[in-house]
């Protein structure tokens, strides 16, 4: 049975993400993994005194993550698709990347938030970590389109 990893940030794509995820799984008969990785901000040695911190910020986007997850599998169940959830704590690529490969995945379906090459430069983008390394093809489901200003 092919598996489908779908890695979602709960961003404004997710839906979307959720949505053809499920549409791939039901057309090739196999299961979707909803997958979200909690990435720990990043804090320089300047700051060592918010360290403390961390780790409630950690815990409740930890938590909050669960319950999103948990709706979607709950939701999605109810339909009869075969899905699960799974949650981890870290560098987002390296985990997705390690998930599709523990799981086998058949397809990684993810989203893209637009930003502009240069963004993807300085800061980096999860998206295209992942399709540069993927052990798998990645459909990537663009941004919805921006509401035009009246």
């Amino acid at each position: 049975m092919k598996t489908i990893l779908a890695p979602i940030d709960f961003s404004g794509v997710s839906d979307a993400v959720v949505k053809y995820a499920v549409n791939l799984t039901q057309a090739v008969g196999g299961r979707l993994v909803l997958l979200h990785v909690v990435q720990p901000p990043i804090i320089t040695s300047e700051y060592g005194a918010v360290m403390a911190n961390i780790q409630e910020i950690v815990a409740v986007s930890e938590k909050t993550a669960r319950k999103q997850l948990e709706r979607h599998r709950t939701r999605l169940l109810k339909t009869g698709l075969k899905v699960s959830v799974a949650q981890i704590t870290g560098a987002p690529v390296l985990n997705i990347l390690e998930q599709a490969a523990k799981r086998r995945a058949a397809y990684i379906v993810m989203g893209s938030h637009g930003h502009s090459a240069l963004y993807d430069l300085l800061a980096g983008s999860t998206t295209t970590g992942v399709l540069r390394r993927s052990p798998c093809p990645v459909l990537v489901v663009p941004p919805p389109p921006k509401k035009k200003s009246k």
